[in-house]
């Protein structure tokens, strides 16, 4: 029997001695790696976030955003890093919400207004853009599923040098209202009357042209597709598949021929034309 007892005593000794040197190297890799981790220090800046949700045409106040602490190396482009960025001393009137922002958002400059300015069309026009609006129906006009924010191409439709075609004359505008609605977050389907592109002023000068000339029918791009059109014209000779065939070659009339020979008379020498063998 003491024997037994001392074999399991034994036994248990060794057992407690393993768990100890176990333990004890569990816990030096938990220290390696807290020390790996205090070694690996992410530098970090300062970044303007909302503590509230935000809709479009809401100001902007104090109690709606606050400084964080942010990885230097991810700031979004155009994020306010100071709270004097957002609200400057100097400056007349609040910030307005161009889109849509949740909560612990970073602030970002193309989602806002410049203080004092609203949320309307000119103040989300580009460096040397200007708004040009365009008349549509539930036809031309994508049957309502526009909205602020896409892009179209547009296609005119009219008549030129005796024939009537279709063809492509802007492509990837930017529609940055639809009527009286320039919400990029509205969702719902409108039946608009018109709508509002972006672009440079010699294309808006070609679109009053194509406006006033003929018909103007809208195609809408994809979110994701940034391929770029080629020429498109087509009459109604491609539509029914109609081929112009080439002019026969018109007939060249030959000249009679003419035989001569050279006749020497004295000291001349003459050119008499004689009857041709082969006629």
């Amino acid at each position: 029997m003491r024997i037994i007892f001392g074999l399991v005593l034994f036994l248990g000794i060794g057992l407690a001695g393993l768990a100890v040197t176990y333990a004890k190297d569990r816990m030096e890799q938990y220290s390696t790696a807290l020390d790996q981790q205090r070694e690996a220090v992410i530098e970090t800046t300062k970044v303007v976030i909302l503590t509230a949700p935000m809709r479009y045409g809401q100001s902007l106040s104090r109690t709606n955003v606050r400084l964080i602490d942010w990885p230097a190396e991810f700031v979004p482009m155009g994020a306010f890093t100071s709270l004097d960025e957002v609200f400057p001393p100097d400056a007349e009137g609040d910030r307005v919400a161009l889109r849509a922002m949740e909560r612990h958002e970073p602030l970002l400059r193309a989602k806002v207004t410049a203080p004092g300015e609203d949320a309307g069309v000119a103040s989300r026009l580009g460096s040397g853009m200007r708004a040009f609006s365009l008349s549509v129906d539930v036809t031309t006009g994508v049957a309502g599923f526009i909205r602020p924010g896409d892009r179209v191409d547009v296609y005119w439709t009219g008549g030129g040098r005796g024939e009537r075609v279709t063809r492509l004359i802007q492509t990837n505008l930017q529609i940055i209202a639809v009527d009286q609605q320039s919400d990029q977050d509205q969702n719902n389907p409108m039946l608009a009357r018109t709508i509002t592109v972006e672009a440079p002023p010699e294309r808006i000068g070609a679109l009053a042209q194509a406006q006033a000339s003929g018909t103007l029918s809208l195609a809408l791009v994809g979110v994701h597709d940034e391929t770029e059109s080629g020429m498109v014209e087509v009459g109604l000779d491609d539509i029914l598949g109609i081929v112009d065939e080439p002019a026969a070659p018109a007939e060249v009339a030959q000249a009679p021929q003419v035989c001569t020979v050279r006749a020497r008379r004295g000291g001349e020498v003459q050119i008499v034309p004689v009857p041709c063998s082969n006629n």
